[in-house]
């Protein structure tokens, strides 16, 4: 069985992202476009990066003007090596700030984006395991 690499698992992600695994809330506003793929896709992404490889879940604060307006997630692995795949969904003008390593609670405890996580997980996981099966 060849291993995975993480370039593999990256674009298994990327390609997975769309409107329904983005943030519900933001939907409607057109947040997520296909130009801006990785809007609103850090807390499912983060959480399926999770899954995969381990590690720390960590939250930061997304500031514009000095207010935050949102929370932005990403992960932290061993020897404090962090993997941020939905970075660039920010514009200049939004600032992310702080990096807080957050306990991830046990799947029955969720309520928010456990579909849109689901779906995401589901897809990644699809695609991964065809390209084993394909090598």
């Amino acid at each position: 069985m060849t291993p995975l690499l993480l370039t593999d698992i990256e674009r298994a992600i990327r390609s997975s992202w769309s409107a329904e695994t983005c943030t519900p809330e933001f939907r409607s506003h057109s947040h997520w476009t296909e130009d801006n793929p990785a809007r609103d896709q850090c807390g499912v992404t983060a959480l399926v990066l999770n899954d995969l490889l381990g590690g720390e879940l960590i939250r930061g604060e997304v500031h514009v003007d000095g207010e935050r307006v949102d929370y932005h997630w990403w992960n932290r692995l061993g020897m404090g090596i962090e993997i941020d795949l939905t970075r660039e969904q920010f514009g200049p003008h939004e600032i992310v700030t702080g990096a807080t390593v957050i306990h991830r609670p046990p799947a029955t405890e969720w309520h928010r984006l456990r579909e849109e996580y689901e779906l995401l997980r589901d897809r990644v996981l699809e695609k991964l395991n065809r390209q084993q099966a394909a090598a």
